[in-house]
């Protein structure tokens, strides 16, 4: 799980933990690659998880849709041969993070109509963060489904594709918000909940690994390679 791949902001700006350097995103993206691992995009990691594909595979998502991810992330994928999922908040198309902004977060621009079709175009798959990155489990019902299925259809209209994979804003969802979610047409869904995903999670609420600006070479490979993340997901409970 990645959002902001740029230079980070000054010491002291908040989540600037969120923005990894783009010269460390593209030696974490190499060292998987000489690892033997292949990076994948959400959808492209459904059949490995249900045991249909058998290999070393990491699905790579990016939050949020930033500019600075397709600027400075798409290429280092390109080169590799790695797809990843991008999740687009489509009331923002070329617009900023608002919602962030709120609590006190710098300005960053997001991608355009022209980026999101040409990240497709590149062999990228793109996802829906909802129309307007709200909290789900906070959410009435039928505003939620609206948010949901409004996404979808941008989406789709832009891409004329289907748009199948989602995540949920904040880490924000339920049971309840799982249904909608599946209801909406989606197939396949992200958390923020920590660990590796497995055939024994719900494909509506996979679990990422959290990768900051923080996260240096060993304790990356630490969190792909091992049993790290596992056995925080256990302590936690």
């Amino acid at each position: 799980m990645y959002h902001q791949i740029d230079v980070p902001p000054p010491k002291g700006t908040r989540l600037r933990g969120s923005t990894v350097h783009p010269a460390r995103f593209k030696s974490q993206m190499r060292w998987l690659k000489r690892l033997g691992y292949q990076g994948v995009s959400l959808s492209e990691l459904a059949p490995y998880l249900t045991g249909e594909k058998q290999g070393k595979v990491v699905g790579i998502t990016f939050d949020d849709g930033y500019d600075n991810v397709y600027r400075n992330a798409l290429p280092i994928l390109t080169e590799l041969g790695f797809s990843s999922t991008n999740f687009i908040v489509t009331n923002e198309l070329a617009g900023q993070n608002h919602w962030a902004q709120l609590t006190g977060s710098p300005m960053a621009q997001l991608m355009s109509i022209e980026q999101i079709r040409d990240w497709h175009h590149q062999g990228q798959e793109i996802g829906s963060h909802t129309a307007s990155h709200i909290h789900l489990d906070k959410t009435p019902k039928e505003q939620a489904l609206t948010e949901l299925t409004q996404s979808k259809y941008v989406l789709e209209h832009i891409l004329q594709t289907e748009v199948g994979a989602f995540c949920y804003p904040y880490g924000s969802e339920s049971q309840e918000a799982r249904q909608w979610v599946a209801q909406a047409g989606y197939r396949i869904a992200t958390s923020t909940q920590r660990g590796l995903a497995n055939a024994t999670d719900d494909v509506m609420a996979l679990p990422r690994v959290n990768i900051l600006r923080s996260t240096h070479l060993i304790h990356f490979l630490r969190k792909i390679m091992t049993q790290y993340e596992e056995q925080k997901r256990a302590a936690k409970a």
